[in-house]
């Protein structure tokens, strides 16, 4: 499929992970049964509980749980201990590392099928300190599970030119929708590994809204503020459902296999309790509850452009696993294992960056998510439903078969990034 600037644009990116202490994960023989659904209900639980976090302050939000969840997951795979038994608490993985890594192996190959009518790249990388020895394994299972090389680079003597290393490879692999993930000044010479997710998505709409219906209409930001912003019209038969204070309605992809799902708080001002409300499971349960009806939509053009990326880890040790940034207690021996204590790895700072863009044609979303680690030391009916959607609301890009939550977030005033 060709590249089409001008659509639904999504990226994002979370970043960090030091030097530490473990073992070598055992290995399994087989994924936990029905690995790809319980794979992607421990992301979108462990989304929810991040974004209940992330979603304080004011304006227009965009994150994506699957990228984020994938960097730190490869990241508890070399955990030891008392590490690895907080972040896999946190991270909601029912499994061992190896069984998670085989059914995220399962699950990206699902996402990247090239027999979907939509463009899905989920891309992963390790960039290590060249002279640091990091352990075979480690590496080997991480290659197999994700795809993730190694690629050596020079923390030591060039600091800056690996974060412009880095910051490249998430360029490109996200259609330059990510820049800056490394922001300068989070890298020094102690810094040993940067493990980095990125994620992109293309999709046209499996019906798309006609450019000649889009027009100016109002978009109550507030109970007393409005602003004029293009709003595209469509009326179609859709799946959809109305619950108490709040209605949804799913947008398909070419070849259904992917939704935007947008979820429409009643009142203005009722985006905050919905936030509040809405879990992992509510959000099943609303997609359950999906039924056929003729919708009139009415659907605000918007983008998502945050200038800079947005530091996870005090967010990650408030939601229980603080001991991974503890540089006198993390255990990541299982990624590398140097004899002196000061050596070892521990989560630096976790970074995110995200962006979307929406239009007639569909969507364009991209998403990246880096760890990086140091030493020790640093049914028709007449008139059609209305959707409205002219005021704040939340939209989940979804996987339909998985229910994996691609990317999630919140519009509160299209006319602004």
């Amino acid at each position: 499929m060709r590249f089409r600037p001008s659509r639904v644009a999504y990226a994002l990116a979370p970043l960090l992970l030091a030097s530490l202490p473990g073992e070598s994960p055992a290995v399994s023989a087989a994924p936990p049964r029905g690995d790809l659904a319980v794979l992607a209900k421990s992301s979108n639980a462990f989304g929810f509980e991040l974004y209940r976090r992330l979603k304080e302050g004011p304006g227009n939000r965009v994150f994506s749980p699957a990228s984020v969840s994938t960097a730190l997951a490869m990241a508890w795979g070399g955990a030891k201990g008392e590490t690895a038994a907080e972040m896999q608490r946190v991270l909601r993985f029912p499994g061992t590392p190896a069984q998670m890594m085989q059914a995220s192996g399962a699950l990206t190959a699902a996402l990247r099928d090239p027999g979907r009518e939509v463009v899905f790249r989920i891309a992963n990388r390790l960039f290590g300190e060249r002279t640091y020895r990091f352990e075979p394994v480690f590496l080997e299972a991480t290659k197999a599970a994700y795809g993730a090389s190694l690629e050596p680079v020079d923390f030591r003597g060039a600091t800056e030119a690996a974060r412009a290393r880095i910051n490249a490879w998430v360029e490109e692999q996200t259609e330059k929708r990510i820049a800056n993930l490394v922001p300068p000044g989070v890298l020094d010479e102690d810094a040993r590994l940067v493990l980095v997710n990125a994620l992109y998505f293309l999709g046209d709409w499996l019906e798309p809204f006609e450019k000649e219906a889009t027009r100016p209409a109002p978009f109550h930001v507030s109970t007393t503020a409005k602003n004029d912003v293009p709003t595209m019209h469509r009326t179609d038969e859709l799946r959809y459902v109305r619950r108490p204070g709040r209605q949804a309605l799913e947008l398909p992809y070419e070849g259904n296999t992917m939704s935007l799902l947008v979820v429409l708080p009643d009142a203005v001002d009722g985006l905050p309790v919905l936030e509040d409300s809405l879990t992992a499971d509510g959000l099943e349960q609303i997609v359950g509850g999906l039924a056929p009806a003729r919708v009139a939509v009415a659907l605000p053009k918007f983008e998502v452009n945050p200038t800079a990326s947005s530091p996870l880890g005090d967010l990650l040790k408030a939601m229980g696993m603080p001991i991974a940034f503890d540089r006198k207690r993390a255990d990541f021996t299982g990624i590398a294992n140097p004899p002196k204590p000061e050596d070892r790895l521990f989560i630096g700072q976790v970074f995110h960056k995200a962006f979307v863009k929406t239009d007639e044609k569909g969507t364009e979303a991209a998403a990246a998510t880096a760890v990086a680690m140091f030493r020790a030391t640093g049914m028709p009916a007449a008139p059609p439903v209305e959707f409205k959607a002219d005021h704040p609301f939340l939209f989940f890009i979804r996987d339909n078969a998985s229910g994996l939550v691609l990317f999630m977030g919140r519009v509160t005033d299209p006319s602004m990034s």
